[in-house]
Parts: structure tokens; C-alpha cells; sequence
């Protein structure tokens, strides 16, 4: 006679589980708690062990957990979990705990047996049905894409740095983390997926309703500001629509593996797995490659992590984004005993900014980290930012058209960020260039055309 074990702290439906399996042959071990029950599996090694999911001190996806990690159960049982709730998550999760098939309480015993006896049925939901449900390939369909004839623009949908900063005091330059939206040459492509990708994501859900769209999102790197308003993008959840992720591999962990550890249980309601919409997930190895007509250049910053910039070249005009970097020359300025050590490491750091240099020069808008003033950046030397006279100096020297100081400080108000922006516009007189500055602003669209320029 085969084994099962029942775990339940509800005493009603661990005894109807029970008589169920027992009127059907089972040999049946009853338990009132989690832990007691993953004892007495060990002890006695079922064939079958049916869990309730929310219990106390030990739950469902603990006990799960702890039979498919003891290395003396073998052969490993049929492990069902049942549960009040119904919500897709808790059934993800449990079979991502190790549950094989999950039920809704109140259980039918005839929902029970079925389920025992042949596969199929529509009152469970089986480990296969959850996995490897995404399609292979995009939906045949004919995506929105900017007009080809159209000028390119850039609009930015979140300008902050580190932390959003909602309120008052950010009213006018905005309070979202990164994210910019770029429309050119037919492509629909997005800076950074910070919390600003949720008011993006809102605007096209309006704009195209239930036109499917396209959008190509580049991620500069996968600090939290740069990641976090991810799953809050509309487009992601509206089945026509294709998503592609591009970027570069973080120091630990893939770039999807990052985006789906955010988006997992407690984290997020809704996992990757999960989203209707078609999505690919690609990390870059190249650092030149094309988005439809757009060419898209790549470099690395002086950043924490693996952090690139972006340079796009469309029909009207060069767009650079670098949200995140700090300047070599800058940064090793710090004094050092040895004279000529000294000269090496900043002839080494000035050839470093070089790069840079070459990297944004002639470009018609860079978009730059600028997130501290002169005496801010004393204090936060080696944090990875600009401070605002070095993002004039590099665009001055660059040759750029117009600077966008952005990555704005959390403790900046739009007082403090304006001032900035009058002293950068200031500094650029003073070298006697004429590069244009503005502080990025939430909302502000510019219209790139070099023809008319």
C-alpha cells in the first residue's frame, strides 16, 4: 500500500484530505504543522505528501523546500500544495519550491483523485504549465515604429539619481530615477528603466492603445535606479507587444538573471515568467551594433560595476548617454608619496578622459552625469558621479552642441539644480564655448535636426 502525508493546521480539511486518500488505498500520515510534517516524511518517506501553504512557522514553500534539499528522501515524492489563495504568484512560487502540482482550497476530493490519477484537468495548475510557456519568437504582427520621416527626438522621463524623491521641493526638474526615451529612424528605444519607465510606459499604453509596439530598452548598468521602475512598464504586460533588453554583464550574476531576481517572490507579485508580453533578454559582447537604421556605440565608465555609455547616431543628430561616471583625472588627483608614481597614474588617468573625450566629441546632446557641485564632490570622491564643472569641461573640450546635466542628487532640490545649471552656463563663457546647457527636466522633449541645426 503507497504512503501519503497530509500537513494541514486546519483540522476539518486535514481530516477530509486524510478520508479522501485513505477511501482510495492510501496509507495516510497526518500532520498540524509544517515542520512536524517534513519529520515524519523523513521518517517514513511517502510516496505522496499534499501541504497546505499557509501555516505557521513553517509553511508550504519551507516544507517544499526542505524535502527536495534532503539528500536521504529517495526517491523524492509527489509534493501537492493546496491553499486558500489564488493569486498566480503563490502558485509560481510553490511550484518553484518544489510542489509538482498546486490546488485551491475548498478541494473537491474528486478534484483530489483526478489530479492523482491522469494528467490534464482545469482545477490545477502543473509544473510544466508553468514552465517554458514564453514563445520562442515574436508574434507575427506588424509593430508601431517611429515614423521613418519623422525629426528624432529625446524626451526625459526621469532624471534623479540613486533614489526617487517625490515632493514639492522636486516639482519642477522632477523626482524619478533614470530613464529617457529616444524615438528615431523608426526605432523606439529607451535609456534606463528606472522608476520614469512607469510614466513612459503609461504615455504609450494612451498613445497606442491596442497597437502592438516595439521598444528596444538600453541599460547603462543595474544599480537600483537604473532597474527599479522595470516591472512597472505597462508595455510588458500587453501580449502583442515585443520588449528587448540589451546590455552588458554584471560582476556577479547575468543581466536576466538581475532583472528576474527584482521581479521574484517577496519582491514582486508578478514574475518574469509571467509576463505576457514578448521579451528578450540580451547581453551585449559587442560594443558597436545597430538598432534597425540607429547605430548604437558602447564604452565603458568609471563606475562601480560594469557600467557603459551609450552613443546613438540617427538622421538628426548624435545622442550620448552617460548617466554614471566619474572622471579618471578627477578621482586620482588624491596626493601620493611617490612623485613619480604620481605622474604615471594621471598621465594614465588623463589618457583615460581621453577616451572619453573622443567617446561624446561633436555630439549634438549629451546627456551627462553631473550629480554634485566643486565642494560637494570633496566629500564623494570615489562614489562613481561627476561633479558639474568637469561634465562643461569634457563637453567644452568635446566639441558638444548641447549638455544635459543630469543623475541630479536626491538632496538636491530644484533651487539647488537650477543653480548648477546657471553656473554650468556660466563656466561654458568663461571657456568661451558655445555649448548650450539646460538641468534635465522631466517631461522636456527635444527635437534633434541637424539639417536645419
Amino acid at each position: 500500500m503507497k504512503t501519503a502525508l497530509v500537513i494541514d493546521d486546519d483540522p476539518i480539511v486535514l481530516t477530509l484530505l486524510a478520508r479522501t486518500l485513505e477511501d482510495a488505498g492510501w496509507d495516510v500520515l497526518k500532520a498540524d504543522a509544517g515542520d512536524t510534517g517534513v519529520a515524519l516524511a523523513i521518517e517514513h518517506r511517502p510516496e505522496l505528501i499534499v501541504t497546505d501553504l499557509l501555516m505557521p512557522r513553517f509553511n508550504g514553500y519551507q516544507v517544499c523546500r526542505a524535502i527536495r534539499s534532503a539528500q536521504t528522501y529517495f526517491p523524492q515524492p509527489r509534493i501537492i500544495v493546496v491553499s486558500s489563495s489564488n493569486y498566480a504568484t503563490d502558485r509560481a512560487n510553490s511550484i518553484d519550491a518544489g510542489a509538482d502540482d498546486f490546488l485551491l482550497k475548498p478541494i473537491k476530493p474528486v478534484d483530489l483523485l483526478h489530479l492523482l490519477d491522469i494528467e490534464g484537468g482545469t482545477t490545477f495548475l502543473r509544473r510544466s504549465d508553468l514552465m517554458g510557456s514564453k514563445s520562442a519568437a515574436p508574434p507575427d504582427t506588424a509593430f508601431f515604429r517611429h515614423a521613418i520621416g519623422s525629426p528624432p527626438t529625446v524626451q526625459f522621463w526621469g532624471v534623479r539619481g540613486s533614489i526617487a524623491t517625490p515632493g514639492p521641493s522636486t516639482l519642477k526638474c522632477g523626482g524619478n530615477t533614470t530613464c529617457v526615451e529616444v524615438r528615431a529612424d523608426g526605432e523606439l528605444i529607451v535609456f534606463d528603466a528606472g522608476t520614469g519607465i512607469r510614466n513612459l510606459g503609461r504615455k504609450l499604453a494612451g498613445e497606442f492603445k491596442s497597437q502592438p509596439i516595439e521598444v528596444t530598452i538600453l541599460i547603462t548598468h543595474t544599480h537600483w535606479d537604473h532597474i527599479q521602475g522595470f516591472p512597472f512598464f505597462i508595455p510588458l504586460y500587453v501580449p502583442q507587444n515585443q520588449i528587448r533588453i540589451m546590455g552588458y554583464e554584471g560582476s556577479r550574476i547575468g543581466l536576466q538573471s538581475v532583472l528576474t531576481s527584482q521581479m521574484e517572490s517577496p519582491f514582486f507579485p508578478v514574475s518574469m515568467q509571467q509576463l505576457p508580453g514578448y521579451l528578450k533578454v540580451q547581453e551585449l559582447k559587442e560594443m558597436e551594433f545597430n538598432i534597425g537604421k540607429v547605430k548604437v556605440t558602447a564604452a565603458f565608465m568609471n563606475h562601480p560595476g560594469i557600467c557603459v555609455g551609450y552613443r546613438l547616431e540617427t538622421s538628426g543628430g548624435s545622442i550620448a548617454f552617460i548617466p554614471d561616471n566619474e572622471p579618471h583625472s578627477r578621482l586620482r588627483m588624491a596626493p601620493v608619496t611617490d612623485s613619480t608614481q604620481s605622474h604615471e597614474v594621471l598621465a594614465y588617468a588623463q589618457k583615460q578622459d581621453e577616451k572619453l573625450i573622443e567617446f561624446i566629441r561633436d555630439c549634438d546632446v549629451v546627456i551627462m552625469d553631473s550629480q554634485y557641485d566643486g565642494v560637494e564632490y570633496k566629500s564623494h570622491i570615489g562614489w562613481g558621479h561627476t561633479c558639474v564643472d568637469d561634465a562643461v569641461a569634457l563637453a567644452v573640450i568635446a566639441n558638444v552642441k548641447k549638455l544635459f546635466l543630469f543623475h541630479h542628487d536626491p538632496d538636491h532640490d530644484d533651487a539647488k539644480v537650477e543653480s548648477m545649471e546657471e553656473w554650468a552656463r556660466e563656466l561654458a563663457a568663461i571657456h568661451g564655448s558655445k555649448l548650450q546647457v539646460d538641468a534635465a527636466r522631466e517631461g522636456v522633449k527635444v527635437v534633434l535636426n541637424r539639417a536645419t541645426a
